[in-house]
């Protein structure tokens, strides 16, 4: 395997092997994927390893990829995952015979990770990276509202104030008790007044003519 003295066949199987590594994570293809990232990935360290450091180098790298994972699973906001990344990238640059080496290498690295999310194109794609792109819709029939639907409906409704309005006091309509603003009228107790909009639970009313 001398070949992989050279930079650019380094690079090579950096690159395929992070895309199939990265891809049986990104996509289910029953551990197939995995197995050929794994192979070829271990030729890599192999060859490039001494027996000094090819035990913390390696777990490095893996550390690396078990906090993507993680992050994949359980927090979804790309933090640990970033430092997952870079244990990674250090762990293959780290044993490269040379600066340049190491450089393509991680080149390679950052490249093929993000590359591999074309195999969602063809493969059926894994749940777990669902809230991590974002993919989940934020809408009513999910469960999710940006306004409270009860607030909406106040629109255009009148109703009492229960005290004075400084600018904010608090109405009452239909029954029902509500903090609300005049935005920067004063206006006194018991007077009637209306809804004029809804921002969110903000409720800003007018006095009514």
């Amino acid at each position: 395997m001398e070949f992989l003295d050279q930079a650019v066949f380094g690079f090579m199987v950096v690159f395929i092997a992070t895309l199939f590594i990265f891809g049986e994570v990104m996509v289910r293809t029953k551990g197939l994927f995995g197995v050929i990232g794994i192979v070829i990935m271990a030729i890599y360290f192999s060859y490039h390893l001494t027996t000094g450091d090819s035990f913390w180098v390696v777990i490095l790298y893996l550390i690396g990829l078990s906090l993507i994972i993680f992050d994949g699973k359980v927090t979804t906001d790309g933090t640990i995952a970033g430092i997952g990344i870079l244990f990674m990238i250090l762990g293959l640059a780290l044993p490269a015979p040379g600066l340049t080496y190491g450089i393509l290498v991680g080149m390679a690295f950052v490249i093929a990770a993000p590359s591999s999310y074309l195999f969602t194109k063809v493969f059926p794609k894994r749940n777990m990276w669902e809230k991590m792109t974002l993919k989940d819709q934020l809408s009513s029939e999910h469960g999710y509202n940006s306004m409270n639907e009860d607030y909406v409906d106040l629109v255009g409704k009148t109703g009492i104030t229960k005290t004075p309005f400084r600018p904010t006091g608090t109405i009452e309509i239909e029954g029902k008790l509500y903090s609300a603003t005049s935005d920067n009228q004063w206006i006194k107790e018991e007077e009637k007044v209306k809804i004029i909009s809804v921002d969110g639970t903000r409720i800003v009313i007018v006095p009514e003519n």
